[in-house]
């Protein structure tokens, strides 16, 4: 591919006006991304590439966020920091007013590591003997961090989409629903699903924590998609759709970094109503150097957690009008429609490439860098996911470009 076939290079993408001044959050404005050592600029792989890969968001965060930062920043004593307690009762909050969901602030661990670290050390804690399971298609992380743990793990076909192309439709795959094979360590999930974007019903995430509590495993609820799930839906946050009964063997994992558009900035939480498990969680932390708390993870996620609501409602129904313009197009090569998140799954044959090869081809065709279905695990074979959450020319330019397909 050369720089004739696209009228549009990187740098004309790139090079914008700031979004400082444009009306509401900026999300239909130009934004620049030029000097911020963008990893999903970077791994564009072609001149006049738009990456539609990597789950990032080409996006301007919320203000609140960066006035934060910008008034910690003027205080020059950076030393170590205590974990803030009001940290805790900002996330419960945050549970009941966003999602109706009843958290103890007891249960919130605030970490100073991003979910995948957090998972990774959680996975030491539990110490599983038997396999972990997880659905596949699946985020490759899981099968990763299996395996740097030296954790045997298992994949279960999720159902397939009905009907197999859905497009507008409803779809959406299910959460297998027969017996857990034996024995289980450990049952991980992306709820909402990643890469498809499905929001998985309250009673199948129900059923799969009882499941997983009578095979005396842990379900890991990996949720940094549920605050993103699309107007309209609900998510079922696990640790509060578990029965009461089965809440001791139910973790959650969240963070302010995808919801708010900070993920450069290493933080999570995690939600363990077992006092027990959060004794151990919080041992295994301290034995990598990681201790609660952390100067700018306690400040950006304070900050987004009070005040990054009317952002989040704007960024919401900016996803979602980006949503159906790009399924509207697409059609049939749409998997599943995506109700949370910004990440759209694709059949690659139904888009007319090679699906063996479908990456390459649509970044030669399009100009458009993709996620490889197969880093999903088997489920993934002869799939492509898209991240649409694009300001809105950028979005139109991509709309353009799939004309060529």
């Amino acid at each position: 591919m050369t720089d004739d076939n696209f009228q549009r290079t990187e740098d004309s993408f790139r090079n914008l006006s700031a979004v400082r001044g444009a009306p509401g959050f900026g999300f239909d404005a130009p934004f620049d991304r030029t000097g911020t050592g963008s990893s999903k600029w970077a791994r564009a792989g072609a001149p006049g590439a738009i990456p539609m890969g990597l789950a990032d968001m080409d996006l301007p965060g919320p203000p609140a966020v960066a006035e934060a930062l910008e008034r910690r920043a003027r205080h020059r004593a950076y030393g170590y920091t205590v974990c803030d307690p009001v940290g805790r009762a900002l996330v419960a909050d945050w549970y009941r007013t966003r999602h109706g969901a009843t958290v103890d602030p007891d249960w919130v661990l605030l970490l100073p590591c991003g979910p995948r670290t957090a998972l990774r050390v959680l996975l030491e804690a539990v110490r599983p003997q038997a396999p972990v399971l997880f659905p596949t298609p699946e985020w490759g992380g899981f099968a990763q961090l299996c395996r740097a743990a030296g954790l045997p793990y298992r994949e279960l076909p999720l159902h397939p989409p009905h009907p197999p192309h859905p497009g507008p439709g409803p779809g959406g795959y299910r959460l297998p629903s027969d017996p857990l094979p034996r024995p289980v360590g450990a049952v991980l999930l992306s709820n909402p699903h990643n890469p498809s974007g499905t929001v998985w019903p309250a009673d199948a995430v129900r059923d799969l924590a009882a499941r997983a509590a009578e095979s005396g495993a842990l379900l890991i609820s990996d949720e940094v998609h549920g605050d993103l799930t699309h107007p309209g839906r609900a998510h079922p946050v696990a640790v509060n759709t578990a029965d009461p009964a089965h809440r001791h063997r139910v973790v959650t994992l969240n963070s302010v970094g995808k919801t708010f558009n900070c993920s450069g900035i290493p933080s999570s939480f995690a939600l363990v109503p077992d006092p027990g498990l959060r004794t151990r969680f919080t041992e295994a932390l301290a034995g990598y150097g990681l201790w609660e708390g952390g100067l700018l993870e306690q400040t950006v996620q304070q900050a987004a957690l009070r005040e990054g609501g009317p952002w989040l409602d704007a960024l919401l129904a900016h996803l979602a009008t980006a949503r159906t313009r790009l399924t509207d197009r697409l059609g049939p090569a749409v998997r599943s429609t995506p109700r949370a998140s910004y990440l759209l799954w694709l059949d690659a044959a139904a888009l007319g490439l090679p699906p063996a090869d479908a990456r390459r081809a649509l970044l030669e065709r399009c100009g458009l860098e993709a996620s490889d279905g197969a880093d999903f695990g088997p489920g993934g074979q002869g799939s492509l996911r898209l991240n649409y959450a694009l300001p809105g020319p950028v979005l139109a330019t991509v709309l353009e470009r799939l004309e060529r397909l």
